[in-house]
């Protein structure tokens, strides 16, 4: 009698009420069938979900489902962020953990590709100088876009010169050198220290000044050392894949303009993928951040270069700087750059405006200096809604694009550059959506997310 009334509730709910009609046998049978069924589909998604990273890289291509709104996403069965391990204490970065990796440059010539984000302790103390007074042999500075001190203008020409703070030899990597120490640079050096706060995007210099110290280093059988740092937009990834075809030293690698690594994370893809000359590979020694996961959001104690002056500004970064490849102004020569966007032909479309001077050291020429410059302003926007998207924002440039009256000079050619190919700008002038822009970077996209996977330091 139990089995009856059991077979009769799912029975009258299910397309197969008809069965009611059937004997009790005939009706357990059905409902031992189904959960039969039902058990070995939960066995073969559990199996597949467990195989389908190697699937994913055996066949060369991702798995991907359609999500409607979203476009296609990686087929993540079983795998939620949720069942990453708590995290507690504070985020302790790599160089302020200097028990960790004081001991392995005891006796070496050490050499430091530093910024003034380069810091350590509380205190923010120049790591340059809290490493001297612990003892370590610092022979050299090797020092990256922006200078040593971070005092120069977005795209000057930095001079070697001897820092009158301590003595040691700066040689500039951005100028002649053209990123990359020579062989004379690292004779006598045992091991490079490499610490400088990236900020997640593919288009941020301090990459590709990764990039050309890996290879220096692995062409002179230097070791290189990674202080690693958070990234502060390290919570997503998107945008489109860059094509090899653009490649520069705003774009060098294969990856989408929002990677989501950290410098660590990243130099082991550089070694992984084959990405330097002739495939050679650098030796890494690695000190990770403590307490960090990538959904932590992380405030920067210091700006990272003189017009990512504002926590604001770095969250906005990856979607604003495609305007570095439009005819509009992003704010240089003021005091919120990569918070506004402007043109002086927006005027009447617009109420707010904002007028680009020379900053000396931070903006010595601004674009549309002295002309006041009419957009949008994004300094109270609400950064929470890339948390929640996961998306860099096109909805800006697409906005402005329409409301620019001369259309032929919207875009420059560095928007090739920026974007990673012709295709962003194609689709723009050709009025693509938004949706279908997005749908266009798959499976590129998808791909490089599950390759991503085998680097990462954190979860």
């Amino acid at each position: 009698m139990k089995v009856e009334k059991l077979n009769a509730f799912f029975l009258y709910f299910s397309k197969d009420a008809h069965l009611l009609h059937c004997s009790p046998s005939q009706q357990l049978i059905y409902l031992m069938k189904n959960l039969i069924a039902f058990a070995l589909t939960l066995i073969g998604l559990s199996a597949f979900a467990q195989k389908r990273d190697t699937l994913a890289q055996k066949y060369d291509r991702p798995l991907v489902v359609y999500a409607p709104g979203r476009g296609f996403m990686p087929f993540t069965h079983g795998q939620q962020r949720e069942h990453a391990p708590v995290v507690s204490g504070s985020i302790k970065t790599g160089a302020d953990q200097t028990k960790l990796y004081l001991p392995y440059l005891q006796g070496k010539n050490v050499a430091m590709l530093i910024n003034k984000t380069s810091v350590i302790g509380p205190k923010l103390t120049p790591s340059v100088d809290s490493l001297l007074k612990l003892g370590v042999k610092i022979k050299k500075i090797f020092g990256p876009e922006h200078g040593f001190r971070g005092n120069n203008a977005d795209g000057a020409d930095v001079e070697d010169f001897t820092d009158k703070t301590t003595g040691i030899p700066v040689l500039s990597l951005y100028g002649k050198r053209q990123y990359k120490p020579s062989a004379e640079d690292l004779k006598g050096i045992d091991i490079v220290i490499f610490d400088m706060q990236d900020v997640g995007a593919r288009f941020y210099t301090y990459l590709t000044s990764l990039h050309y110290i890996m290879e220096a280093c692995a062409e002179n059988k230097v070791e290189l050392m990674i202080l690693d740092r958070p990234n502060p937009n390290g919570f997503y990834v998107d945008g489109p894949v860059l094509d090899t075809a653009y490649k520069s030293t705003v774009g060098m690698h294969p990856i989408p303009i929002v990677h989501g690594m950290t410098i660590a994370e990243y130099a082991q893809m550089i070694n992984g993928e084959g990405w330097l000359k002739n495939h050679i590979k650098c030796k890494l020694k690695i000190i990770p951040v403590a307490n960090y996961l990538h959904a932590t959001p992380y405030k920067l104690p210091i700006d990272p270069s003189p017009n990512l002056n504002t926590n604001q500004a770095v969250l906005l970064y990856p979607s604003i700087c495609l305007f570095e490849g439009t005819t509009l102004s992003l704010g240089r020569g003021t005091a919120f750059p990569f918070q506004v966007v402007g043109h002086p032909s927006l005027k009447g479309k617009f109420a707010f405006s904002f007028t680009p001077k020379s900053i000396p050291g931070v903006s010595d020429n601004p674009p549309l200096k002295g002309q006041t410059c009419y957009g949008i302003d994004l300094q109270k926007f609400d950064t929470k809604q890339l948390h929640t998207s996961g998306h860099i924002n096109l909805a800006w440039l697409i906005e402005m694009y329409k409301a620019f009256p001369d259309k032929a000079h919207f875009f420059t050619a560095y928007i090739t550059k920026l974007s990673g190919g012709e295709t962003l700008r194609r689709q723009i002038e050709g009025g693509m959506s938004e949706e279908d822009i997005r749908m266009s970077w798959e499976p590129a996209l998808s791909k490089y997310k599950i390759m991503r996977r085998k680097y990462l330091l954190y979860q």
